[in-house]
């Protein structure tokens, strides 16, 4: 049995239409389709030939069109031939228009152009892989905000996920056996946020992580005394730092980022 097909149509990328097709077509079997993207569609006859082709395959057509003169013929050709369509730019379009008392720029593909702010977002994220879990105590003092707590507490997520917002993050692993870098104790305890959990979801966490890796759950990583120990140090080196302190239990990593940009923004203190 065929796939049932949908054309998504473009003046740009046309990443965003497929996007809102794909998440709508979850909805119904398994979100099994055929997406036939059509991308830099910039004339009426590339309309034409794109609503053609989609009578002929028998698919609705979803489409990203900031021209008004495109979006309008799309939409005439396509009813024209009974063709269901779905115009997901130009409600927004309106509705923002309104909002903001203006027109829109009427420039396709804005959204992907590499501005400054894509680029910082690109160094944030190179940054934050470069430093991640302790691999160079020597960016400590270039990040925008380091994260300590022991493994496994969420420290490398959340900071990709600051990442993807444009910050600079170490992270940093506490383990009872090492001393923490000498790095960490001359930054600004702003700076700093400490990562802590409950044991029992600690527990349940590495005992997920010791079957994946195929190991047996009897290690030490897992057991409760060495937990508690790890967690008890965690917890001497915050208040050494006298640094903020997150709690990410049943948290999830959008919800602890968050959190964290509250206090990097001096909106909230935990």
């Amino acid at each position: 049995m065929n796939k049932p097909v949908v054309y998504v149509v473009s003046d740009a990328i046309g990443e965003t239409a497929e996007l809102v097709t794909r998440a709508a077509a979850s909805q119904f079997n398994s979100g099994h389709l055929e997406i036939r993207r059509v991308s830099y569609v910039k004339s009426a006859v590339d309309v034409l030939r794109v609503v053609e082709e989609a009578q002929a395959a028998e698919a609705p057509i979803v489409f990203t069109i900031v021209l008004p003169e495109l979006r309008e013929t799309l939409k005439k050709e396509a009813a024209a031939r009974g063709i269901p369509n779905v115009d997901i730019m130009g409600p927004v379009l309106q509705a923002l228009s309104t909002m903001f008392q203006s027109g829109p720029r009427l420039k396709p593909g804005l959204v992907h152009k590499m501005d400054e702010e894509y680029f910082r977002r690109v160094e944030a994220v190179e940054f934050t892989v470069k430093y991640d879990d302790g691999k160079d105590a020597r960016g400590l003092e270039r990040a925008d905000v380091v994260l300590i707590g022991v493994s496994r507490s969420s420290k490398t997520p959340v900071s990709l996920y600051l990442a993807q917002r444009g910050y600079k993050v170490a992270n940093f692993p506490l383990v009872p056996e090492v001393e923490p870098p000498a790095e960490l104790f001359s930054l600004p305890p702003g700076k700093i946020v400490g990562l802590t959990i409950s044991p029992r979801q600690l527990q349940r966490i590495r005992v997920e992580r010791l079957k994946a890796l195929g190991l047996s759950v009897g290690a030490s990583y897992a057991d409760p005394e060495r937990i508690l120990k790890e967690l008890e140090f965690a917890d001497g080196v915050f208040r050494r730092l006298g640094c903020h302190v997150v709690d990410v239990t049943d948290r999830a990593v959008e919800e602890t980022a968050s959190l964290i940009l509250e206090i990097l923004k001096g909106e909230t203190k935990i």
